[in-house]
């Protein structure tokens, strides 16, 4: 899957987000690739909760939510939650949940 329209998108949401802001000082991306076979780029920024990912082709923003094993996101059908040990765990549209990496 190519993420060219993706980058594009992303790139949409850091300005509307930041204006001209230096983004890049304020933000961290990270790519995954999970057991199933999907693969998405999660965006984290600092002053921001939330995570913005793009998944499917789609733009879907994750409200941060309550959890005590690590850090649990949700948000339009969509959960990331990432373990204190760095371990991702993704489910989306319907389908179980699935073991993601960092890329």
């Amino acid at each position: 899957m190519t993420y060219r329209g993706g980058a594009i998108v992303i790139g949409a949401i850091l300005f509307e987000l930041f204006g001209s802001s230096n983004v890049s000082a304020q933000s961290a991306f990270r790519n995954y690739h999970c057991a199933d076979g999907t693969q998405f780029i999660a965006g984290f920024f600092n002053g921001d909760t939330r995570a913005h990912l793009q998944l499917d082709g789609k733009a879907v923003t994750l409200k941060k939510r309550l959890s005590l094993t690590g850090t649990r996101y949700r948000g339009g059908g969509v959960t990331l939650e990432i373990s204190r040990a760095g371990l991702a765990r993704l489910r989306h549209a319907r389908r179980p949940a699935t073991a993601c990496e960092l890329a």
